[in-house]
């Protein structure tokens, strides 16, 4: 007698091996065990999560893997107060999947347009920095894994630009390193890692090989996965089930970050910036001053 263990009662025929639909493949990705990602943490390691719960032990430095999912536009996220790991993790405040304009399901939503919002632009922050932040969100396979698991990877702010040295380079410079020499990030295998020469958690990108044929196809499957392109979209609370949302009232209790923490503003970057208020010049210039109201308007507006 078979081991088989049938959920139906009634079987009479014999199904010809394993089927597969895109109703299955949706519900698998929200059933348990099917919320996965690649979390960076500040002291060096990077961790598997499933569900928002450790699996198995993290690995220090660096790992290697492929990139099958991505937009083509960085995305924003915001909220109020700082991450607290102490606390209860909610979602964003706002965020924009390309950067644009505040999620449809954002619960608070900070402006219409994200260029023209008081939370994207330097000095809104701490440190002078922007409330709201750059973030990438890329679907990921590892090297060596030949089931092809899909992994969401979320790539902070201060790993996104800047200028590479060599084949090494922050997230936005790699792709267009990989682009001006005819490869993609989906066709090579990717090594991810810590800048040991950052004073902050940066992460550095550089080409490690082409893909094989089997990985090739492994590629092809993963980006056929509805989990893929979702993982391209949603926040890390978002890929962990979280689902409480920030309060509104005020005053609001502390809203707890869920993503992994981040470091002061990127710099290097033409954003828009809060400027002062110029000071009023005097109605008429002085006689023996005739430069005077030259002067007045130059040291009014800072650079």
């Amino acid at each position: 007698m078979s081991n088989d263990i049938s959920i139906f009662t009634g079987q009479t025929g014999v199904a010809t091996g394993n089927r597969q639909s895109a109703l299955a493949q949706k519900l698998a990705v929200s059933s348990s065990g099917s919320n996965r990602r690649i979390q960076a943490n500040i002291n060096g390691t990077f961790r598997k999560m499933v569900n928002g719960e450790q699996v198995g032990n993290a690995i220090r430095g660096e790992f290697n893997g492929v990139v099958v999912g991505m937009l083509t536009d960085v995305s924003r996220i915001f909220y109020k107060e700082k991450f607290d790991p102490n606390k209860e993790a909610t979602l964003p405040n706002c965020w924009s999947n390309n950067g644009d304009k505040p999620e449809p399901n954002a619960g608070d939503p900070q402006h219409s347009s994200c260029v023209n919002c008081p939370k994207n632009v330097k000095g809104s922050g701490e440190n002078g920095g922007k409330a709201c932040r750059y973030q990438r969100r890329v679907a990921v396979i590892l090297e060596g894994d030949d089931s092809g698991t899909v992994y969401q990877f979320n790539i902070p702010a201060k790993s996104l630009f800047g200028k590479g040295t060599g084949n090494v380079h922050p997230f936005e410079s790699y792709v267009k390193f990989l682009v001006n020499n005819n490869m993609s990030p989906d066709l090579v295998v990717t090594n991810i890692s810590f800048d040991s020469n950052a004073e902050t958690m940066e992460l550095v990108f550089s080409p490690v090989r082409e893909i094989s044929d089997a990985e090739y196809e492994l590629v092809l499957a993963a980006q056929e996965r509805p989990e893929t392109d979702m993982y391209t979209k949603l926040t890390a609370a978002q890929t962990d089930g979280v689902v409480k949302t920030p309060a509104l009232a005020k005053p609001a209790p502390a809203i707890t970050r869920s993503e992994e923490p981040e470091e002061d503003e990127v710099e290097g970057v033409d954003e828009p910036v809060k400027r002062q208020k110029k000071k009023e010049a005097p109605a008429v210039a002085s006689e023996e001053d005739p430069l005077a109201s030259i002067i007045n308007d130059w040291g009014g507006d800072d650079a």
